[in-house]
């Protein structure tokens, strides 16, 4: 028998991966996998009401942009829906511990090059087809694919072996140790092998999921049913999710005051005090940080290419104005981008560069500049840009003059993807969230190998890979996830600005509601109370 590779902080042991997967502590198991990491209210979403759930009804979830099919494979602000097509092996709790979903338990080599996975036996896709091992093989290879806009990648890649052992159990080969492959676990939806273009194309989405994609109206939203062949028997208790285009702010406030949505993640944090004291509403912020809004730098762009310049742009803005005016006041200014929840914070990289645009104005100064005019990206959505416009006055105020770009969420993101970024821009940024090693090697700003900024450094690199390939705890973890916050912080390419988990707004009747880390919306236990 093997030992747990000892690379997840509180990850579930061998043992207890085996009790969770027998008879009905199982479903303890997926009990525990819902757990989400939103402050609890009074009739919040997640808390059941004293009649308990009930089955039936519809709900409308007001979302800012379309579902974009080509970003399937991306985690991105349309990523909402995937968990309510498509299972994932694994589920994290709030402390990071996996909890079995189609992976009931696993047996970490103690080499840490190998991992057996015991999967489901009674899965079925949404076309009656049986869940196998041979899915699992095809999803690796599937991120492994360079075609796909696919993020984790290079975790993926680290698998290059597969074991079946019949139907229901795989053995994963790794070229090495890594200690975030249960992120991946948790990232990588189950899609059907036999149809992963038409879901590229979004003409048909087959998964193993609660729910049934019945319509695509580009432009206006998805429409869902419930899978009555899902393998968590009793669920779901709704009979259809409703997705609704909703872009402008005012709109989308309005669909949630009138009842005609009853949840949204998407609405701008300077439109939430008017839903505050809403009677029949419950505003529930997210506390570990599932995301953070940053400025982004391309340091090809001269001057730019000048650490100084970056770091005069990084004291210019006013952090904690931006997160009172423009997101509501809902999140934690920071300099660094780590959430309170991640291993990787410290109150002293938080706090690294104040607003002081006086030294902002001598760093530029120093590097031979009195005035930038530069182009500043941004998403054309109410809430980025509200930031787009702090962002410009701050700057302003040190000298450096920006041209604002409104551009459409899905072409930004394959700009992202695709490093054709401006000079500057300003989006939200994930993965900070898991694993600290994750975020260097897998997230398209930070990548090591290649990121947006095209930022290249051979002790970037040295870094990020040792802190990767290295257990994720004890004292030598510590000492290379602070390398890798102090060259972020010294670098600049990345100007991270407000660490700000969702904010979801529901209806009061509305329970049972959760997100992975990764944003994928769960409703398998969600109801309809009254």
């Amino acid at each position: 028998m093997t030992e747990s590779y000892p690379s997840m902080p509180g990850r579930l042991s061998r043992r207890s991966a085996l009790r969770s997967a027998g008879g009905g502590a199982l479903l303890l198991g997926f009990g525990l996998a819902g757990c989400r990491s939103a402050v609890s209210d009074t009739g919040s979403a997640g808390q059941e009401d004293s009649a308990g759930p009930r089955r039936g009804g519809t709900v409308s979830v007001a979302i800012n942009s379309d579902f974009t099919p080509s970003l399937l494979f991306a985690q991105s602000s349309q990523s909402y829906q995937h968990r309510l097509i498509y299972n994932t092996l694994t589920r994290y709790d709030d402390q990071l511990t996996p909890h079995p979903e189609l992976a009931t338990s696993w047996d970490y080599a103690a080499d840490g090059r190998s991992i057996t996975l015991r999967l489901r036996p009674d899965v079925t896709f949404h076309d009656g087809r049986p869940f196998t091992a041979d899915d699992v093989i095809f999803a690796v290879k599937n991120l492994q694919n360079p075609a796909r806009a696919a993020q984790l990648r290079s975790t993926a890649a680290v698998i290059t072996g597969f074991d079946k052992r019949g139907d229901h159990e795989l053995v994963l080969r790794l070229a090495h140790r890594v200690n975030n492959l249960f992120d991946l676990f948790e990232f990588m939806i189950i899609t059907d092998r036999n149809s992963v273009e038409e879901a590229l194309a979004g003409t048909r989405l087959n998964g193993t999921g609660p729910f049934k994609l019945t319509k695509w109206s580009p432009g206006s939203g998805l429409s869902f049913v419930r899978n009555d062949a899902y393998w968590l028997k009793g669920r779901p208790y709704l009979d259809a999710v409703e997705f609704r285009v909703v872009s402008q702010a005012d709109a989308l406030v309005s669909s949630l005051r009138t009842g005609q949505s009853q949840l949204s993640f998407q609405v701008p944090g300077r439109n939430l005090a008017v839903l505050k004291d809403h009677p029949d509403l419950t505003i529930t912020p997210y506390d570990t940080g599932a995301g953070a809004t940053y400025l982004g730098v391309n340091t090809t762009v001269a001057p730019l290419n000048d650490r100084t310049v970056r770091q005069a742009l990084a004291y210019a803005v006013d952090r904690d104005r931006l997160l009172a005016q423009s997101l509501g006041g809902y999140g934690l200014a920071s300099a660094a981008p780590w959430p309170k929840s991640s291993p990787a914070f410290t109150e002293t990289g938080r706090t690294h560069y104040t607003h002081d645009p006086a030294k902002a104005r001598q760093l530029l100064k120093s590097a031979g500049h009195t005035r930038l005019d530069l182009p500043l990206l941004h998403l054309a959505l109410p809430g980025d840009t509200a930031v787009a416009e702090s962002l410009q006055y701050d700057l302003k105020q040190a000298g450096v003059h920006v041209t604002l770009q409104p551009t459409d969420p899905a072409t930004a993101q394959k700009n992202l993807i695709s490093q054709k970024m401006p000079a500057l821009w300003t989006m939200s940024h994930g993965f900070a969230q898991v694993q600290p090693s994750t975020l260097a090697v897998s997230a398209y700003p930070f990548n090591e190998a290649k990121n947006t900024s095209k930022f290249h450094s051979a002790e970037y690199t040295r870094v990020v890979q040792q802190a990767w390939t290295s257990p994720a705890t004890g004292a030598a973890a510590g000492r290379l996830r602070q390398e890798i916050s102090d060259i972020l912080l010294d670098e600049a390419f990345i100007i991270d600005l407000v660490i700000r988990g969702n904010v979801q707004i529901a209806a009061k009747k509305l329970h049972g509601v959760t997100l992975n880390k990764f944003s994928y919306l769960d409703l398998d236990h969600a109801y309809l109370a009254g």
